[in-house]
């Protein structure tokens, strides 16, 4: 991955403006979420409203990607190219978003369920959406990156679940990707020193069964090899002195969430 970059308090506002237009389009996106609904269908949706907010889809054209979204269902991992696949009762869905304005991009994900959902897969989501803020808790002035990983790994770990590996956070900034790599592994006390300034997107990628992922005939879509599901969680944050600040949000989402499954 590239260079670092760290952020003056002006650009860290801008990628915050970037950050919450993506967390409003995936809450419309959820809004959509339904048996029956093509994952083409949610794309519209969601490049329709970014540019109604005077900003850019960031996925799309990026390294030669088609789409505004990234919906990867069940099985895939990440980097599902959005068609006409229909989504049925008891999918899930993870929606991964980019948005670029003013110079500056915000990054997030999350895992929907379609309708009602087996209750091992409702604790994979549960468990993975917990590690993810695990290790934000850690993403302090100070830190290590290892400490982040480290605590997604310890997390997840509890629960035999594989941590992919080939994929990691990233960077974020006036490019959707900058350094430094973000593992959602490692060892606490290693890895590079985490100083004000920095922005990263920390996004577990967590599977069910084995660790192991296997890349689709498209050239894009990842997939576990041995088919279980896979969830994904993605928040752009911004290292804090003592705690982090977390520039995209799930709190649309999880109101939408709450009227759809009363929980």
């Amino acid at each position: 991955m590239g260079t670092i970059y760290y952020k003056t308090e002006s650009d860290i506002q801008k990628i915050r403006e970037s950050s919450l237009i993506v967390s409003k389009t995936l809450a419309e996106v959820g809004k959509a979420i339904k048996p029956g609904i093509t994952t083409a269908e949610l794309d519209k949706i969601a490049e329709s409203y970014i540019t109604a907010q005077d900003a850019k889809p960031a996925f799309k054209g990026y390294n030669g990607f088609p789409a505004t979204l990234c919906i990867s269902v069940n099985a895939q991992v990440v980097h599902g190219i959005p068609g006409d696949r229909v989504l049925n009762e008891g999918d899930i869905v993870s929606v991964d978003c980019g948005a670029v304005k003013n110079g500056f991009y915000g990054d997030s994900a999350y895992t929907f369920k379609v309708g009602k959902v087996n209750p091992e897969v409702v604790q994979l989501l549960r468990v993975t959406k917990e590690s993810l803020y695990k290790g934000i808790e850690l993403a302090v002035e100070g830190g290590r990156m290892g400490d982040i990983g480290s605590s997604v790994q310890n997390h997840v770990e509890k629960y035999n679940y594989g941590i992919v590996r080939e994929l990691v956070g990233h960077g974020i900034g006036k490019s959707l990707h900058e350094g430094p790599d973000v593992p959602n592994y490692g060892k606490k006390g290693n890895g590079m020193k985490l100083e004000r300034g920095l922005v990263i997107a920390i996004e577990p990628m967590i599977n069910m069964g084995k660790k192991e992922v296997i890349q689709e005939a498209d050239g894009w879509t990842i997939t576990t090899k041995d088919g279980k599901p896979s969830a994904h969680f993605e928040h752009t944050i911004a290292i804090g002195k003592g705690k982090a600040e977390i520039l995209t949000s799930f709190e649309d989402i999880e109101k939408i969430e709450a009227a759809q499954f009363g929980a």
